[in-house]
């Protein structure tokens, strides 16, 4: 019988920290991942001495970045492992760290995610296996091409698809490791340049660097580090899942992303309503209105009604990407997915300021990568 996070020992978060995504720089990767790494530690109020685990998720550094970084808070001897998973790497970091403190493994881990930009080269250019399509059809044509669609059959204007980046803008401008914090108007964001189609260049996402860290443990670590359970937030459910055959006309990330999203909810116990806060993979604003009606949390083709309506604003009925998501916090690839931990830890605490969703209890990170994979996670809050 196939187990679930929730069959095994709790997995609890008890440190975060990040450095600010940014444009590229001229600080090396170690420093972008030792500022997150130490506030995380900080945040949990305990020593590097007290991980057992790491795991660096990355896609841009090349071999063995971990080990360069890490010794700089002790030659401790614990295991290290990189994590390479496209734009999913640090939500699969945080997976393999939960694995193992719910498994018994260990009982402190530690997921870190830091990438700065550089040439993304796929394996597939290699394997060999010619294709038509991919070097035609980039990513952004990709998702300009599901837009049109999007609008197409659901009667919905470029306004109202550009009204997801303008409350993403209006949520950055309060998170002071954002990109692009800066709030912007509908006219702003219509303005250009087009990039594809209907997507301006303030409807997809900046690729920069930065760093995310996130510390689990387990219960009897709580005990025995003397860790503040009011301020450590529980990881119900922690699902990945690949890419399969769909129908005609159906868009594979979208298909993965329901299949993914609806196990994770399943497994973690509660309906996507329950849900207070969520961060979605929103690296072209026309992806945050096909994956909240992947999730459930409206029909299909009423995310943009829903949206204008204000449902999906901080302090609305679920506050979707309430740290400005990609589009407005920022995609360095490698921290991503961590980072959204972060944002999400940070909200059931109750510690995110002007960004903060009233009463959030619940809440869920989700991020697709090329392969094509999905990794989503459920986490509450425990006091």
């Amino acid at each position: 019988m196939r187990r679930v996070l929730r069959d095994l020992r709790p997995v609890h978060v008890i440190g975060i920290g990040l450095h600010k995504y940014q444009p590229a720089s001229e600080a090396t990767y170690v420093e972008l991942g030792l500022t997150a790494i130490r506030e995380a530690l900080c945040d949990a109020s305990i020593d590097f001495a007290a991980i057992e685990s790491v795991y660096t998720g990355t896609a841009l550094l090349g071999m063995a970045p971990s080990r360069v970084m890490l010794r700089h808070l002790g030659a401790s001897g614990i295991p290290i492992a990189q994590i390479e998973n496209a734009s999913a790497s640090g939500s699969t970091a945080v997976r393999q760290a939960c694995l193992e403190v719910a498994s018994g493994v260990c009982d402190v881990a530690l997921a870190v995610g830091v990438d700065k930009p550089g040439r993304i080269q796929l394996a597939h250019d290699s394997a060999g296996v010619p294709d038509l399509a991919t070097g035609h059809v980039a990513p952004f044509t990709h998702f300009a091409l599901l837009a049109h669609d999007y609008m197409h059959r659901h009667g919905v204007t470029n306004e109202d698809i550009a009204a997801v980046s303008v409350k993403n803008f209006r949520n950055a401008q309060h998170n002071p490791y954002a990109q692009r914090p800066k709030a912007r108007s509908l006219e702003d964001v219509l303005a250009g340049p087009q990039i594809s189609g209907a997507l301006t260049r303030l409807q997809c996402c900046p690729v920069g660097e930065g760093a995310a860290a996130v510390i689990v443990a387990s219960e009897e670590a709580l005990c025995r580090l003397n860790i503040n359970l009011a301020r450590t937030v529980r990881i119900l459910s922690s699902v990945s899942r690949s890419e399969r055959v769909y129908g005609p006309g159906q868009d594979p990330d979208t298909e993965l992303t329901r299949e993914t999203l609806a196990m994770a909810c399943a497994e973690a116990g509660i309906a996507p309503t329950d849900l207070d806060v969520v961060e979605f993979h929103d690296a072209f604003s026309i992806e945050e209105l096909l994956y909240v009606e992947a999730l459930g949390l409206c029909g299909e083709g009423e995310a943009a009604k829903l949206l204008a309506q204000g449902h999906f604003d901080i302090g609305g009925k679920h506050a979707v990407s309430a740290s400005g998501g990609l589009l407005g916090m920022g995609h360095p690839i490698g921290p991503t997915g961590v980072g959204q931990i972060c944002e999400v830890t940070r909200q059931l605490r109750g510690e995110a300021g002007p960004r903060q969703q009233p009463n959030a209890k619940l809440g869920l990170t989700h991020m697709v990568g090329i392969g094509s994979v999905c990794v989503a996670h459920v986490l509450s809050r425990n006091a």
